[in-house]
């Protein structure tokens, strides 16, 4: 299983002067959520790009980013066994690594072009993702204080934000904004070969610069001092672990599945949010000018995840879940039913709501595991692989319609108002206990 850099009731053992450690790591850690929230939304944009240079269907499309999710199932076992073989900081450098070379696969698939080689290098940008996230996420979440664990990773979480807010407009403006198929309004419909090459090629740049930032991302990680954690990067003894059961703990049980369900719901709006906003009825875009759109659709999920890291200071964690799960089914029935900008900023809006989801579904499902946070954070992480079942919204557009697709993303908030009313309520819980510096 994957294993976090810390089980919950362990004790962190730094110098003096450990909270300042701790802060600095977690301001680098920021810089990785950013990071990987720009490259994994760099995909919304290069999505209906790819759509209209290999002539897709929306099944094709969406099966691009079905094979992105789809390596957070292979990948997860294996980073975390590297983790615990190489360390924490040198699986960040590794994993860094991973995805600068897949942002240079990408500029050979634009060369050839070729689909079966973009799905690959998708498939490689996403394994080193998914090292990082291995090792981040529980980090985040059980490095300070139990009870502002959902707080404190929603922080941090906004930083991952800030990358989806900012990585709409990049794509735009070099993918789509420099294609016959962004600035067409008719998405490239009736494009030469000629014109169908020289878009596929105008992703060179981008990926360019992505790996670039990547591979200085990694030289300063490998030369950043972080603090080591001691006995908390180990994985806790067998004979401790033999004494308690994962399936015992219901919140974990029903959090594998929320993260599941949530994330075909979030990838679901966001690839399929400039096709949908671009269709004469909604609000008869480019794909261009759609593809700046979706900066107000991540842009909610930043400023959700920083007020979610306040209000959770004072109103628990489920109810401020079931919330944001019922605002988020309104909204989507609205985007269903209505036609025009109503519907464009429904679906806009659903970002607000989605924001505080994955962090604080991650924070209650490992809540109480004791010596199992290491397995029940893999387990979570693995879970991320939901986000390949949007195939299935891009098969019910192809079936139904685009629009009537999203009901798909209504009932997926059902059951995460389940998980915050009944699921997340922790059974045979073990009593946490807060890090120290030492």
């Amino acid at each position: 299983m994957a294993m976090a850099p810390q089980s919950a009731g362990t004790t962190n053992a730094t110098s003096g002067g450990g909270g300042r450690s701790y802060g600095a790591a977690l301001t680098l850690l920021a810089t990785l959520f950013f990071m990987w929230g720009f490259i994994t939304v760099i995909n919304n944009t290069l999505l209906p790009h790819l759509r209209s240079v290999f002539d897709l269907n929306y099944t094709q499309t969406t099966l691009i980013e079905s094979v992105w999710f789809i390596a957070y199932f292979f990948a997860s076992i294996p980073s975390a066994k590297l983790i615990e073989r190489i360390g924490y900081q040198k699986s960040l450098v590794v994993g860094l690594s991973i995805m600068a070379v897949g942002a240079l696969g990408m500029i050979l698939a634009a060369r050839i072009p070729s689909y079966g080689v973009t799905l690959a290098m998708l498939f490689v940008i996403a394994s080193g993702i998914t090292l990082l996230q291995v090792a981040a996420n529980p980090y985040v979440a059980v490095v300070g204080p139990p009870e502002t664990s959902s707080s404190r990773l929603n922080l941090v979480q906004a930083f991952n934000s800030l990358g989806t807010m900012l990585a709409p407009a990049f794509g735009a403006y070099l993918i789509l904004g420099r294609s016959v198929s962004g600035t067409s309004t008719d998405g490239g419909a009736t494009m030469t070969a000629a014109e169908r090459l020289a878009d596929a090629q105008s992703v060179q740049l981008p990926y360019l610069i992505v790996a670039g930032v990547l591979v200085v991302l990694a030289v300063i990680i490998a030369r950043f001092p972080l603090p080591a954690m001691g006995q908390a990067t180990s994985r806790v003894a067998r004979e401790d672990r033999r004494n308690h059961s994962l399936w015992k703990h219901r919140n974990l049980v029903f959090g594998i599945p929320a993260i599941f369900i949530y994330l075909i719901a979030e990838i679901g709006v966001a690839n399929l949010f400039v096709n949908f906003v671009s269709q004469p009825n909604i609000a008869n875009l480019t794909h261009e000018q759609a593809g700046n759109y979706l900066t107000f659709l991540w842009g909610g999920m930043m400023v959700g995840r920083f007020v979610g890291a306040l209000v959770m200071q004072r109103i628990s964690a489920e109810t401020v879940l079931a919330a944001c799960s019922i605002g988020a089914f309104v909204v989507m029935l609205v985007t269903v039913v209505t036609d025009g900008p109503l519907a464009m900023w429904a679906l806009i809006s659903v970002g607000l709501f989605h924001s505080i989801m994955f962090p604080t579904i991650f924070t209650l499902g490992i809540r109480g595991l004791g010596p199992l946070t290491e397995e029940g954070s893999g387990l979570l992480i693995m879970a991320i692989a939901g986000g390949a079942l949007v195939i299935v919204q891009g098969w019910l557009a192809d079936e139904f319609g685009l629009q009537t697709s999203f009901l798909l993303t209504a009932v997926c908030e059902l059951y995460i108002l389940f998980y915050a009313l009944w699921g997340a309520k922790p059974t045979n819980a073990v009593p946490e206990t807060a890090p120290t510096a030492g």
